[in-house]
């Protein structure tokens, strides 16, 4: 028996399209001569819908396309699908699929649901048991759960069918199996995060083993806003070991067999270094960003230094060089090893590369706050105008040209508010938002060596091996302020990612006095974060969705 796994990359919101995705491997499955097809989590309507879960048009048009899907269906006859979707209690009805209109009223209940498909009629349903409510999920916030399995039979096989989150808890695949399951097929939109791969692979063994039944593990892939979906789907048999792996940030769809109930071996994508993961996460990340929000292209400030050339590696990665413009915008502090290395960086990698020196407009602006700050000696302001200065010129060419301003401060720089509001942090996308300072170097030197890239050595060698610097002020360094990046990222890192206390931090070897700054800092500049562009998660606990900490507190931890 054959089965297809789509592993699709689909659009919140697109269901044209993402009804289109589905039937082109329903077409790719039925001439493989597979007997069923499995879809990722809430497949035809993109995940997560968010707030457009509270909307009855939402769900009138989740509705229409299911039924337009069904009617598709029919023509691969032979081949079931497991369709993931949204179903709405009351139900909509097919006569009066507008009948919100005529009736408005609350929706009672909604539930993440798996329908299968059989000749276009639906053979059976089910819905998502558990419910994550933690880190970057909401979903109490919008579904029902329901506690009763969907098992069915397929060739002699039976079927059990759990909804991601379902594959974290025993209760679910113990139900699957006491309703006669030998396989279990779970459907997935679970976003990466580094190790996650990992993790999904230890917990579905986990259940395969308590419950004795082999599965199969379908991972949607693609981005939405600031979650990318990696893919990496698997199969493990029922001693749980591993039988098949699709490959991350890969769209596509393959075909796996079973011989009775047991799995056979088939192909195994190899585990990607954290590094190869990472990048390709942000590459993903920006490719659907700008094209599913339908920008022509992007526009960098490029310095001369580090985080700069890697977000401009990762978007011509994601875009083509042809779609992606940098800008460099000296001023009286910016060196000519800064200039000549952007430059250099520019013609390696083949993109548009202009300057416009900012020098005339930094002095019309202390021209006009002269008297204003008369007897004041300068200081941070005159370095944050500089950076406002480039951050408008930025998105005036934005706005002329359409283009999206990629932004490129790091989660280092984040944490401790190294950066200025209006300035570096003006842009529309956040690529390295989650990327500490110490894991730039590692990816910048990861694009120039890995083999599975044709062009290498993009960023040049000085930009890697410089004292990083803002340039904002006369013989300027990062360390000026900060600690040394390897020690600021081990303390952002336990602190926010892991949620050690600061004593806990201290243990562990470092300063105190450093790690009373940072977390000082953390807390200072939340209200920075709170308006900085959205960005690429790629940690567990990224600033965003998964940190909402408030502005106004006065709370401070002691040591």
């Amino acid at each position: 028996m054959k089965i297809a796994l789509a592993q699709i990359n689909v659009t919140v919101g697109d269901f044209s399209g993402n009804l289109s995705k589905i039937v082109s491997a329903a077409q790719t499955a039925y001439d493989a001569g597979a007997s069923l097809m499995i879809t990722p989590e809430l497949v035809l309507s993109g995940y997560p819908p968010e707030d457009l879960l509270l909307r009855p048009a939402f769900h009138t048009a989740s509705h229409v396309a299911f039924s337009e899907l069904a009617t598709r269906l029919r023509r691969f006859t032979g081949l079931s699908v497991l369709v993931g979707h949204l179903l709405r209690s009351p139900p909509i009805s097919d006569a009066n699929p507008n009948q919100q209109a005529a009736r408005p009223g609350p929706i009672v209940d909604v539930f993440n649901a798996v329908s299968l498909l059989i000749d276009g009629q639906i053979s059976g349903t089910y819905l998502k048991q558990e419910l994550p409510n933690s880190g970057v999920f909401d979903e109490k916030r919008y579904f029902k759960s329901n506690l009763k399995p969907l098992v069915f039979e397929l060739e002699c096989v039976k079927f059990g069918v759990i909804l991601c989150e379902d594959a974290w808890h025993p209760s679910a695949a113990l139900l699957a199996k006491e309703a006669g399951a030998h396989v279990l097929l779970v459907l997935n939109g679970s976003p990466y995060h580094i190790n996650k791969e990992n993790l999904r692979v230890h917990v579905l063994r986990k259940r395969v083993r308590e419950i004795g039944v082999s599965a199969v593990y379908l991972n949607l892939v693609g981005a939405q806003d600031e979650l990318v979906f990696d893919g990496g789907s698997f199969v493990l048999n029922a001693q749980g070991e591993l039988m098949t792996r699709l490959p991350q940030f890969v769209e596509k769809t393959a075909i796996i067999e079973l011989d009775s109930v047991r799995v056979q071996r088939d192909k195994i994508a190899p585990c990607a270094s954290v590094e190869a993961q990472v990048y390709a996460a942000l590459v993903l990340g920006v490719h659907d960003y700008v094209n599913k929000n339908r920008f022509p292209g992007a526009i960098i400030g490029l310095s001369g230094g580090i985080d700069s050339a890697l977000v401009l590696a990762i978007a011509c990665d994601a875009l083509g060089a042809n779609r992606v413009r940098t800008i460099m915008m000296p001023s009286r502090y910016t060196t000519e090893i800064s200039i000549s290395d952007a430059t250099e960086m520019a013609r390696r990698i083949g993109v548009c590369y202009d300057e416009i020196v900012i020098t005339p407009i930094f002095e019309a602006f202390r021209t006009s706050l002269a008297s204003k700050f008369a007897g004041l000696s300068e200081d941070v302001t005159e370095e944050n105008i500089q950076a406002r200065i480039r951050g408008m010129l930025l998105m005036a060419m934005s706005n002329k040209f359409g283009s999206i301003v990629l932004t490129t401060s790091n989660k280092s720089e984040m944490a401790v508010g190294y950066c200025t509001l209006y300035g570096d942090m003006a842009g529309g996308f956040a690529v390295i938002k989650d990327i500490t300072k110490t894991l730039v170097y590692r990816l910048c030197r990861y694009r120039n060596t890995a083999a599975t890239f044709t062009t290498r050595d993009i960023i040049p060698k000085r930009i890697l091996t410089r004292t990083p610097s803002a340039e904002l002020r006369e013989n300027q360094s990062d360390q000026d302020c900060l600690p040394p990046y390897k020690a600021l990222d081990a303390i952002i890192q336990m602190y926010v990612e892991e949620e050690c206390s600061l004593s806990e931090i201290v243990a562990a070897g470092y300063t105190r006095d450093d790690v009373q700054q940072v977390a000082r800092l953390i807390k200072l500049n939340e209200y920075k974060r709170r308006q900085a562009p959205i960005g690429i998660r790629v940690t567990h606990r990224a600033f965003g969705r998964d940190w909402r900490y408030p502005i106004t507190s006065r709370f401070n931890e002691e040591l």
